[in-house]
C-alpha cells in the first residue's frame, strides 16, 4: 500500500480544481469502505468463489452461434478514431496514481482503429428479438455462450441476441475506449443505434426489438459505467443494466463542465436530482477493487463509489440488486463465473410482461 505523506495530501489539495471539491450527503457511506449493511437489495458473497453449474456445456440443448465481423473507424460518422499521446503530460498522476486532468489536444490526437465486434445469435431466435449489448466484447462472447444456450432452452431468460463490440482501443483519459465508455453522454449510445445494431442485422439477417424493456447493456469497469449511460441518457432505448466493477469515479476524458467529477456524478448529483428512470441494474464491486484504499477526495475509489450508487439508488426507489465481493478484485473472474447466470435471471424476470 502506497504510503501518504501529509506534503503529498497537501500537493495533491492544490491541484484540484476549486469546483470539484466535494459535496457529500452526509448519510452516505464513508470512506473507509466497509461493506454494505445486507438488505433486500444488498448482499455480501465470499471466497471460495466457483463456477455456476450453468457454465457447463450441455450437447443436448440447442447451441447458438458465435459471428464475428470487424467495423473500421474510416466508416464512422460518430467516432472517427483518437489515440493516446503518451507523453509526461498525459502520463501525469496525483499522489494517489491517478491520472491528471488534462486538456484533450495534449492527450489524444487523431487516430485509426479496427474494431471486432461478436453477436451470440440463438437457436431459437425470432424476428424482433430481445438482446443485451456487452462492452469489451472479446473478454465475455465465449463464457456467455453456454451459460445462455443453458438458461435459454430452461425459459430462464429470452431466446435473446447478444451483441459483443470491443472498444475502439487503448484505455483511460486520451484513449478511444474512454472516450467511448467514460464519457456521460449519450454519444455511444447513439453509436450503438445507429452504426453498430445496423451493421449486426445487414450481417446476419437479425432484427432489434425496439422495446426497451427487451433491451439490455452490460460491461465490467469503464464497461459498466458505459452501460449504466447507455441507460440513463435514453431510459427509452434500454431498462436494463449489469455492471461488474463499475467505473462510478473521475475518469472521464475530456472534463466536461457540467460533469466535472466524470463518473463519481452520477451518485454525487445527477441520481440525487434527476427523477426516478425506469432502469433496473444489478451491480457488484470487489472489496479489494481499484484504489480501494484511496480516501474519498480522490473521486477515484471503486467499491466507495458503488457503495454511493447502491445508497442513491435505495433512497430513489429503484429496482436494484448489490453484490458485494469479499477478498475480490477489479471484474474479478471467479465472481464473474459464479455471479452471471443469476445476475441474467434477476434482470431478465418478469420478460416478456404480460
Amino acid at each position: 500500500m502506497k504510503k501518504i505523506t501529509a506534503l503529498s495530501l497537501l500537493a495533491l489539495s492544490a491541484m484540484v480544481p476549486a469546483f470539484a471539491q466535494p459535496v457529500t450527503d452526509p448519510s452516505l457511506p464513508k470512506f473507509p469502505t466497509p461493506p454494505p449493511a445486507v438488505t433486500a437489495e444488498n448482499s455480501i458473497i465470499k471466497p471460495p468463489y466457483a463456477d455456476a453449474p450453468e457454465y457447463k456445456v450441455d450437447p443436448s440443448v440447442p447451441q447458438g452461434d458465435v459471428r464475428e465481423f470487424i467495423l473500421y473507424s474510416e466508416d464512422s460518422k460518430i467516432y472517427p478514431g483518437i489515440v493516446r499521446i503518451e507523453n509526461e503530460i498525459s502520463a501525469k498522476r496525483d499522489a494517489y496514481g491517478n491520472r491528471m486532468p488534462a486538456p484533450d489536444a495534449q492527450v489524444s490526437q487523431p487516430g485509426r482503429y479496427e474494431r471486432h465486434v461478436w453477436v451470440y445469435i440463438p437457436k431459437q431466435v425470432k424476428p424482433n428479438a430481445p438482446f443485451m449489448v456487452v462492452q469489451d466484447g472479446h473478454g465475455y462472447i465465449n463464457r456467455m455462450a453456454p451459460v445462455l444456450d443453458n438458461m435459454i432452452a430452461a425459459h430462464r431468460v429470452p431466446a435473446m441476441i447478444i451483441v459483443a463490440p470491443d472498444s475502439g482501443g487503448s484505455d483511460a483519459q486520451g484513449s478511444q475506449r474512454g472516450l467511448e465508455y467514460d464519457t456521460l453522454s449519450d454519444r455511444y449510445s447513439n453509436w450503438v443505434e445507429q452504426e453498430l445494431l445496423p451493421a449486426v442485422s445487414k450481417n446476419y439477417g437479425v432484427t432489434f426489438t425496439a422495446d426497451p424493456e427487451g433491451r439490455a447493456t452490460m460491461g465490467g469497469s469503464s464497461g459498466a459505467i458505459c452501460a449504466w449511460t447507455m441507460a440513463w441518457y435514453h431510459p427509452e432505448r434500454y431498462h436494463k443494466v449489469l455492471s461488474y466493477s463499475g467505473t462510478f469515479v473521475n475518469q472521464a476524458s475530456p472534463q466536461d463542465p457540467k460533469t466535472p467529477r466524470g463518473g463519481w456524478e452520477y451518485h454525487a448529483t445527477m441520481i440525487p436530482k434527476a427523477a426516478k428512470k425506469p432502469i433496473r441494474v444489478w451491480m457488484e464491486v470487489g472489496e479489494k477493487d481499484l484504489h480501494f484504499d484511496d480516501p474519498e477526495s480522490t473521486w477515484h475509489n471503486w467499491p466507495l463509489a458503488n457503495n454511493r450508487m447502491a445508497a442513491v439508488l435505495k433512497k430513489k426507489g429503484y429496482d436494484y440488486k448489490y453484490v458485494f465481493a469479499m477478498d475480490a478484485r477489479h471484474v474479478d473472474n471467479g465472481v464473474v463465473r459464479q455471479t452471471l447466470p443469476s445476475a441474467l435471471e434477476w434482470l431478465w424476470r418478469d420478460y416478456p410482461k404480460s
